[in-house]
């Protein structure tokens, strides 16, 4: 054998293993870039994370930051002011008083009439302030109009402790007059200026009409209360109570002067003097005998209008052309005569006399 085959048997050899060696080594390299490619891809994944993560983070802090500074700048709200609502006190009914706190005598109300009527008249404008009615607890006699037509004159009646309350009527003012307002005042005896003064201070109480009552002391009194009341404060202590029988008593004392006629310069009136008691008839409608029912005091001539004046209580009658209703001053007028249809009920001016036991001197 040539020197030269055998080399190329291990060439041959030696060719063969090197071919085979490349190819584990790419394998070798796919794994590894793999191998590498996944760990970049893992540590991409992870950086991308902690960017996001970082970037969350920071806006939330952003985010808290902001909501701080505009709490902190934002101002505070102050509480708005609620009113505070009072309670009242309830109010508890005023018992009203027990219809049975007083006696009541039990009387025959006259039907009232068309000019004239027996109500009270217990408040007044631009007067002064009127005492309050309330019963009165004395013994007080009161007028007590029966309706039997055969009822015989009598010189006592009935007292009654309460006067009977009527509705309120509304009229001009009560009118009073000083004692020098009155012609000829002074000459006047002394008894009838005691009689005189003592109804004038009476007409400064603003009293109202009060039909039953003849104590100031009520607000009010009637026409023959009114009559009562001044006669016994000065001494007489006979005097009847009602109007009828003040009528009776005057015309037994023999001092009683009858009037027919309508005009006021009549003669009939010639003998009538300051302190006379006057009398009508039919101011309103009720049985009785006689058959008066109303009476009040002549004063004498006002000096400023140089009228004929009287005082008393009255319900509805005038002064100076206005209606008065309670205590006060009016003109003394004769009233016209009756129409036929209404003679019951129209006023009829029945006389005056003198106070029985009344001086002149």
């Amino acid at each position: 054998m040539k020197s030269g085959a055998e080399p190329l048997h291990f060439k041959s050899q030696a060719n063969v293993r090197p071919q085979t060696r490349p190819r584990f080594r790419v394998r070798q390299r796919i794994v590894a870039l793999r191998s590498v490619a996944d760990f970049e891809f893992v540590g991409l994944l992870l950086i991308v994370a902690m960017l996001f993560g970082t970037v969350h983070a920071a806006s939330a802090a952003e985010e808290s930051l902001g909501t701080k500074i505009k709490k902190i700048l934002e101002p505070t709200p102050m509480p708005t002011p609620t009113r505070k609502h009072r309670k009242r006190p309830t109010k508890k009914p005023t018992p009203s008083p027990s219809p049975t706190a007083s006696p009541k005598e039990k009387k025959v109300s006259p039907t009232p009439s068309p000019t004239a009527t027996p109500k009270a008249k217990s408040k007044r404008k631009k007067a002064s302030p009127t005492p309050t009615p309330s019963p009165s607890a004395s013994v007080t006699p009161a007028e007590s109009p029966s309706p039997s037509p055969t009822e015989s004159p009598k010189p006592s009646v009935t007292p009654s402790v309460t006067a009977h309350a009527t509705p309120e009527k509304r009229g001009a003012p009560n009118v009073t007059l000083l004692s020098d307002e009155i012609a000829e005042y002074g000459d006047y005896p002394p008894k009838v200026r005691q009689i005189i003064d003592a109804g004038l201070e009476l007409t400064k109480r603003n009293l109202g009409y009060s039909y039953g009552s003849a104590d100031p002391s009520n607000g009010g009194m009637d026409c023959s209360g009114f009559i009562y009341y001044v006669l016994e404060q000065n001494g007489f202590s006979d005097v009847p109570r009602d109007s009828s029988q003040q009528y009776v008593w005057v015309r037994k004392a023999g001092n009683f002067n009858a009037v027919l006629s309508g005009h006021e310069d009549s003669f009939e009136l010639d003998a009538l003097k300051p302190g006379d008691l006057l009398f009508w008839r039919g101011t309103y409608n009720i049985d009785r005998d006689p058959p008066v029912t109303h009476t009040m005091i002549y004063l004498g001539r006002e000096k400023r209008t140089k009228k004929r004046v009287m005082i008393g209580s009255s319900d509805g009658r005038t002064y100076d052309g206005k209606q008065r209703f309670g205590v006060s001053v009016f003109d003394f007028k004769l009233p016209p005569p009756p129409n036929s249809a209404d003679a019951k009920l129209s006023p009829v001016f029945v006389g005056y006399g003198r106070i029985p036991g009344l001086s002149d001197d």
